[in-house]
């Protein structure tokens, strides 16, 4: 039997996961959880070797908590089960280890047999979403400057955010400036909207 633990926010949704994959003969959901969080916790308790994950979660995003779940169970795959197909975070995805990609629309079949192939270690990787990824090429920004416009998109000030990442003014005005160049952006609010919707924050 394949052990999957299902970590999703959306309690129906988590639950309607739950039911299709139990309906497979060669498949067992373990646990289901509602944040990253709480999907790390149970991969140390049950030891699984399919961590369905979605990106967009309370407490610790998906990605993050791939990282950390991978270095706590090395033996598990990590399936990314999203809404949100874009590049950017595929491409997060796999660097934080990820096994694969789907979207949520996937049909029932096509879900199951990914949580086969990466547990057979497999690369699964929605095809429509590998070609959008290598379109638009890699992520252009570096850690600071997503950092710097993760905290920007509350629309605090260059003080405000000089001080919370104990930066100099100089420096948040330079970061800001070059994430806004990178984006193609004519402001950092719209610098920060472009680098969420390609998937780089």
């Amino acid at each position: 039997m394949i052990r999957v633990l299902l970590a999703e926010d959306q309690h129906l949704v988590r639950g309607a996961l739950s039911a299709l994959l139990s309906l497979e003969e060669d498949i067992t959901v373990v646990a289901g959880v509602a944040d990253g969080a709480a999907a790390v916790a149970a991969a140390a308790e049950h030891r699984p070797d399919v961590v369905l994950l979605d990106i967009e979660m309370p407490v610790m995003d998906g990605i993050t908590a791939t990282a950390r779940i991978l270095s706590e169970v090395p033996t598990a795959r990590v399936l990314i089960l999203t809404t949100f197909g874009r590049p950017g975070y595929l491409r997060r995805a796999m660097d934080a280890g990820a096994s694969g990609f789907v979207v949520k629309d996937t049909e029932p079949e096509r879900l199951a047999d990914a949580v086969r192939k990466v547990r057979a270690g497999q690369v699964v990787v929605d095809p429509d979403l590998a070609v959008a990824s290598l379109e638009r090429g890699q992520d252009p920004l570096t850690e600071r400057e997503r950092q710097i416009l993760r905290a920007a998109e509350h629309g605090d000030t260059v003080a405000d955010l000089a001080k919370r990442l104990c930066l100099s003014e100089g420096t948040v005005r330079n970061h800001l400036s070059s994430a806004i160049g990178k984006t193609g952006a004519r402001n950092r609010a719209e610098a920060a909207r472009t680098a969420r919707e390609n998937g780089w924050l």
